[in-house]
């Protein structure tokens, strides 16, 4: 009788174990049974330096989405970003979709306006205006050799011309 109270807690502790395994992996992993909360949209840049697939997606400071993939469009040699956004989440045809990096040397995300004044984007759409990230690299050389002016210099610079 005690060998057999001794393998049932074995087995219940086992069985917990393994549901609680299951809870971590699908809410780690962002997989959904119950159908999908969110859907695709689609933007085009010039560059997507330091973006990957899994980056977050922000309106507002709050994360509406996540980055599900990249390609190049080879016509139009464009990189074409998709994410996916949450259901409840309104983007219009006039938002402005941006790379931009967390802190100084962070990961990059994705910061969307959602404008407003448009039509309502549809899954699928596609955000055509698009900023690409900065490239502190470049703007740190430009500085370093003198390229970068200052505000004031673009005036001195017109009222020196004749």
């Amino acid at each position: 009788m005690q060998k057999y109270k001794l393998e049932t807690a074995v087995g219940i502790f086992l069985v917990l174990g393994l549901v609680c395994i299951g809870y971590m992996t699908v809410k780690l992993g962002r997989v959904s049974f119950l159908g999908d909360d969110s859907y695709p949209l689609f933007a085009r840049f010039s560059s997507v330096t330091g973006l990957r697939a899994g980056s977050v997606v922000y309106i507002a400071g709050i994360e509406v989405g996540r980055v599900e993939r990249m390609h190049i469009d080879q016509d139009s040699q464009q990189a074409v970003v998709e994410m996916r956004i949450k259901k409840n989440i309104r983007i219009y045809d006039d938002a402005i979709a941006a790379i931009k990096t967390e802190g100084l040397i962070g990961d990059m995300h994705l910061r969307i306006d959602p404008g407003g004044g448009g039509e309502l984007l549809q899954p699928g759409g596609v955000i055509t205006d698009t900023q690409p990230p900065l490239d502190i690299g470049e703007l740190v050389g430009k500085y370093a050799f003198g390229d970068v002016k200052k505000p004031g210099d673009a005036n001195k610079e017109r009222k020196e011309k004749p």
